[in-house]
Formats: C-alpha cells, structure tokens, sequence
C-alpha cells in the first residue's frame, strides 16, 4: 500500500507512519510544523519508504503517483494549541478536510478522519456512545475544534454520499505517549513535565473533572483496523477506565517520586466534566480494545520527558 498521512509529523501521526512503515507499506507524511515537530520524523529521514512533503493542507495537496489511504490528522489538538491559532484550527478542519478528500477522491483511494472526543463537548451522557450528539458550545474558545472536528465529520460523510468516497472516521479519546510536545497543555504532559523538574502538579478547579487515558500504541492499533474495517460511521478509540484529575496528579507524583505536591487554580472555560468513551462498538465491529496499562504507558512516556527534559 501507498498511504498518505496528514499532520505526519504530529504526536499520533508519527507513529502511524511507523506503524505503516513497520508494516512494509509505503508512506508520505504532509506537515507544516504548526505544531507537529521534525523531531517526531528524524528517524525516518534516511527510509527508503518514507517521504515528506512540507506543505499546508489547506492548499491543494499535489500527489505524483497513486495512493490507497489517505489519513487525514492534520490540525491542532491541544487547548493550549487551538486557542493560541483558532483560525488555522477552523481551516484545517474546514479547508483542509476537503483538500484531503477531494486528493482520495481523485486517487480511488479509502480517506481515514481523525475526528475528537470534543466532538461530544461537555457531554451530558456517560460514558460517551458513538450515537450522542454532544452539548457544544460553539461559540466559546474550545469552539474551533469542537466544531471544526463536528464540520470535517459532516464533510466526510458528504463526500462518501456524493461521491460514494470509502471514508472511515475515528473519534480519539485522551492519548498519551512518546512525542507529547512538552509544550502541549493537556494533563498528561503537564503533569509528568512539572513532576520530572521537581514542581507542583497544578491542577484545575477542584480536580473531580473526569478523563481516561489511552496508550498511543493502542490507538495506532486500533486506527489500523479501522482504516482496513468496512465500518463507515464514527467508531470512538480510547481508553474506558475512567479516573479523576486528582487522582491523576495523586499516581503522577507517587509515580516520579515528585515530593513537591498539587496547587489549585481556577478552570478553564468549558472544560468537560466527564469524558469517557464507551466502546462497545469498537470491541464488535474492530474486536479492539486497549491492553497497554496505564503503569506500563507511564513507564514509557515518563523515560522520553526525561529524556528530552534532563537529557
């Protein structure tokens, strides 16, 4: 296979290229380091599968060649990134979805969105099915990703309507791992980043805020049984052990030996209560589940902040 992947510089789209690459496909990888890294993709510089295109997505994707997948996980991801470009979050999910699938379209090729959890918002069910609707606000600062993820989901399947394009759509839950930026202002990386430089864990409003945590590995796996599924409706990917953000902190600090402790400060706006995939429907139709714990993926992802923290 010929797959091409979008924001393949990014965190999960870096290891899908390896995942791929692993598998003996062929792999290109689009990025204009927004927020994906060249670090993410140094290792593949020299392989002989490999290619990168340094590009913006919104633009027209010009593509030699034929190609069998296109995976498109080109946007930012994070709070801290959305908010600080809101506008390119809104292209990219916009504009850019429909450059992607207009390039599947024009190869024959199978499209792979990689929609979000925040696609339910503040959710008001729980745990979170495939089949809710969400409670968004779309007019508030998560507003760009929630609701340029819920347009790039509405855009695929216009396209699999339309055009009858094979498209495929996941919804990620919380994922963590090596190549988390540092940088990236979701609890994982914050907490194990404050934690390694001996600081205390901060952690916002009272820390009852639920979230679950899904290895990276396990994700890329189940993103790979989809895209070869012929399931085309969303499919949530996550972890379904649900935890507080206190409790989060608590393990984090006991886990690093962190002695320094939790402060408290205020909630950012609209931050989800709850966030919790049911997946149910992963387990039927991609018999997935998540097997990494969540000691195991600490293990790891603590080894690669320390890494790039201490050196």
């Amino acid at each position: 296979m010929r797959i091409l992947v979008t924001g393949g510089a990014g965190f999960i789209g870096s290891h899908l290229c390896d995942y791929f690459l692993a598998r003996g496909e062929d792999v290109i990888a689009v990025d204009n380091f927004l927020t994906g890294s060249p670090d993410n993709i140094a290792h593949l510089q020299h392989h002989p599968r490999f290619k990168f295109m340094r590009q913006d997505v919104t633009d027209y994707i010009r593509v030699e060649g034929y190609l069998d997948a296109v995976l498109h996980f080109a946007s930012p991801a994070s709070p801290k990134a959305y908010i600080t470009f809101p506008i390119q979050t809104l292209k990219v999910g916009a504009l850019g979805t429909h450059k992607a699938c207009g390039l599947a379209r024009a190869k024959g090729a199978r499209f792979l969105l990689a929609s979000t959890s925040e696609v339910y918002g503040d959710p008001l069910v729980h745990p979170q099915r495939e089949d809710y609707w969400g409670n968004v606000n779309p007019i508030g600062p998560r507003g760009v990703y929630d609701e340029a993820k819920r347009f790039a989901e509405a855009m695929t399947l216009a396209y699999a309507r339309a055009h009858n394009l094979e498209t495929r759509i996941v919804r990620i839950f919380n994922t963590y791992g090596p190549r988390n930026a540092i940088d990236d202002g979701r609890v994982v990386p914050n907490f194990i980043g404050q934690a390694i430089r001996g600081e205390a864990l901060t952690v916002h409003g009272d820390g009852k805020q639920t979230r679950s945590f899904c290895y990276v590995s396990d994700l890329v796996e189940g993103i790979a049984r989809l895209l070869a599924s012929d399931e085309r409706t969303p499919v949530n990917l996550g972890n379904p052990n649900e935890m507080t953000v206190l409790q989060f902190a608590e393990k984090i600090n006991a886990f690093t030996g962190n002695k320094a402790g939790i402060i408290f400060q205020p909630r950012g706006v609209d931050d989800p209560n709850r966030r919790c995939p049911d997946i149910s429907k992963a387990k039927r139709v991609l018999n997935w589940e998540p097997r990494v714990s969540l000691d195991e993926g600490l293990e790891k992802t603590v080894e690669y902040f320390k890494k790039k923290i201490v050196g």
